[in-house]
């Protein structure tokens, strides 16, 4: 586990402050004109001094617990927690190209404002110092020890030592291209704040609906009826005697969840389950749950409602009601997209009667009256995520719970295979099925480590293979606040892409990585494993 101690990260304290504000005193007495004068806080780095301008300094801090990221610039220390807020920390000393040091207790860190809070690791805070803006020599004009993108100028003071400026915005960009970016980007949305309000009041005249199809055709459901959706399981547990229309039921969570297929539903030829298929989760009028399957779940559109027509009286069939509420017409009317009616897909007196028994079996939770009804209006989850949290060297990281097929302990011996990546340990024989297996310590940067039995393979559906990934161990899963996840640093291209947000729960001392497993392969790798556990598969037929 990793610990974040707010301790270590403490503000300096009374006296430091006063010992830094004392000097800045002392200096600005000295300065005749002190409206001229601009403020600087001053450091040491391999026997030099520094400085950033004072207004871009927002605190210093002593050198905090820190909790490394895979796939980082080279100059990244890790992610901090500053009392409940997350905070990448950098070596000023790499940026600046100069040679590495060990932290001791004069260590400090720097927080900047590069646009999003940034921390600079130096070897002591000096002082707080006001000098006259002409004693300032431009960087042009000076030759410099540290490389001088990076530098503004240089102050010179009594005797023959000098202060060198740097430029808070250069060392931003230069080592956080995406941090810069991020910045700028910022700014864009407050110039655009109003514009965004027009557009939230022209949102209230659009429909939002989930599109799928089934049997290449395609339909949606109004968002809000959608409780989630998630991953086909490879087959669903058949019910004796259930009748026609329900496939089976699934564990969702500890929830058994009836499953119908909405092909069955529209008449159709019922297929096999595979890895593209979707269940889409549905609150009934009448209280309950139910997953439907579907072909393929496409995206979430927001169609303006003078693009909804409702479906004409006679197309219904045989007196019937069809399942078809409306139809959006989408792209000049060559996109055709059916809207359905929950309430007339569950209309049937026999499907009501098959759904009972199940829906009476979800009722037995230990809630009751108004708990239940909560419970089966989020599902469980409210204003929480679920995630499965696991170890690599020594530092969490967590993926979604849905995108998770199963956990398994690494076998023996796996398979190897010849001339692939470096990230591949090998493949796996998982019950008839070909499994590629990848070193996910490898895969993010990591070095590579022995085997032990506290290891395991998490397994995932990527682009439609399934793959396991080898982790240090499997820790738990943990039900996450929403309101505890944020945005990760965009701290490099890779990064930015694998590791979107970032649980922090500074009352645990802990900080959770959140990695999105549809990024853990490009899609050339995904669709290389997948020739490779095809042809093993037929080898061994």
């Amino acid at each position: 586990m990793s610990e974040l101690d707010d301790d270590a990260a403490a503000v300096l304290g009374p006296d430091e402050r006063q010992d830094a504000a004392t000097a800045g005193a002392e200096v600005r007495e000295e300065t005749e004109e002190e409206t001229e004068g601009a403020d600087y806080v001053t450091f040491d780095m391999d026997g030099e001094r520094y400085a950033f301008p004072m207004n871009r300094v927002q605190e210093i801090i002593r050198m905090p617990a820190l909790v490394r990221v895979p796939l980082g610039p080279a100059s990244l220390e890790g992610l901090a927690n500053l009392r409940g807020r997350v905070l990448p920390v950098v070596s000023l000393r790499a940026c600046c190209a100069l040679a590495d040091a060990e932290h001791d207790e004069t260590t400090r860190v720097i927080v900047v404002d590069g646009g999003v809070p940034l921390g600079f690791v130096v070897d002591r805070v000096a002082s707080v110092i006001s000098v006259d803006r002409d004693a300032v020599e431009p960087a042009d004009t000076i030759q410099a020890t540290v490389r001088s993108d990076v530098l503004v100028g240089v102050i010179k003071s009594e005797g023959d030592r000098m202060t060198t400026v740097l430029d808070v915005d250069r060392l931003v960009g230069g080592q956080f291209a995406l941090l810069a970016r991020r910045r700028d980007r910022d700014r864009d949305r407050q110039v655009a704040a109003a514009a965004e309000e027009t557009v939230l009041d022209d949102l209230a005249d659009t429909l939002e609906l989930v599109s799928f199809t089934v049997d290449g055709q395609e339909y949606a459901l109004p968002i809000d009826q959608v409780q989630e959706i998630v991953q086909a399981p490879e087959e669903v547990s058949r019910v004796p005697n259930a009748g026609v229309h329900v496939l089976g039921v699934m564990d969702l969570r500890g929830r058994l969840l009836p499953v119908l297929s909405m092909r069955r539903v529209f008449g159709l030829e019922v297929t096999p389950l595979e890895p593209q298929n979707r269940i889409v989760v549905v609150s009934l009028d009448g209280g309950g749950v139910v997953g439907v399957v579907m072909d393929t779940v496409r995206e979430v559109l927001r169609v303006p409602h003078d693009l909804v027509a409702p479906l004409p009286d006679v197309v219904n069939a045989a007196g019937r009601t069809t399942e078809v509420a409306s139809v959006c017409r989408l792209e000049d009317g060559r996109r055709l997209v059916s809207v359905l009616s929950i309430e007339r897909m569950f209309d049937s007196a026999a499907l009501r009667a098959e759904l009972a028994a199940h829906l009476d079996e979800q009722d037995t939770d230990e809630t009751t009256g108004e708990e239940a009804e909560m419970d089966l209006s989020d599902d469980g989850r409210g204003d929480e995520e679920l995630f499965v949290v696991f170890r690599l060297d020594a530092e969490e990281y967590a993926v979604d719970v849905d995108a998770v097929q199963e956990i398994i302990r690494v076998p023996e011996a796996l398979i190897r295979v010849p001339r692939t990546y470096d990230f591949v340990e090998g493949l796996v024989n998982l019950r008839g099925t070909v499994l590629p297996v990848v070193d996910l310590r490898t895969r993010l940067g990591l070095e590579r480590s022995a085997r032990d039995d506290r290891q395991r393979i998490v397994v995932l559906i990527i682009g439609g293979v399934r793959t396991g990934f080898v982790v240090d161990s499997v820790a738990e899963v943990a039900r996450v606040a929403k309101s505890v996840l944020e945005p990760a640093p965009e701290l490099s291209a890779e990064q930015a892409r694998l590791v979107t947000r970032v649980a922090n729960l500074p009352e645990e001392r802990r900080m959770l990585m959140l990695v999105r497993s549809d990024q853990l392969l490009t899609d050339g790798q995904t669709e290389a494993l997948g020739r490779v556990a095809s042809g093993s598969a037929r080898k061994a037929a």
